[in-house]
């Protein structure tokens, strides 16, 4: 089985998601990029787009206006601007 990636996604209103996925696709304002578990640490700014979740064959998507993405040996972690689950 292949190693999990700790995801949580933080407004400031609440934290909206939070489990062990299998990868996380982010709009970095350098790029788009996607997360696997044990990826190298780094951090960044992000832009208005759609964050995608992977778990298992399915897809969560999130719209995001902006914040930070930091990518650590725990995991990763989204602190957007504002966030809602898009339907």
């Amino acid at each position: 089985m292949a190693a999990k990636l700790h995801f949580s996604l933080v407004a400031p209103e609440r934290q909206l998601f939070s489990a062990e996925v299998d990868q996380v696709d982010a709009p970095g304002i350098e790029g788009d990029f996607g997360v696997l578990a044990g990826h190298a640490p780094f951090m960044t700014a992000l832009k208005a787009g759609s964050v995608t979740v992977h778990d298992a064959g399915a897809k969560r998507v999130f719209i995001i206006e902006g914040g930070f993405a930091d990518v650590t040996a725990a995991g990763l972690t989204i602190l957007a601007e504002q966030a809602v689950e898009a339907s």
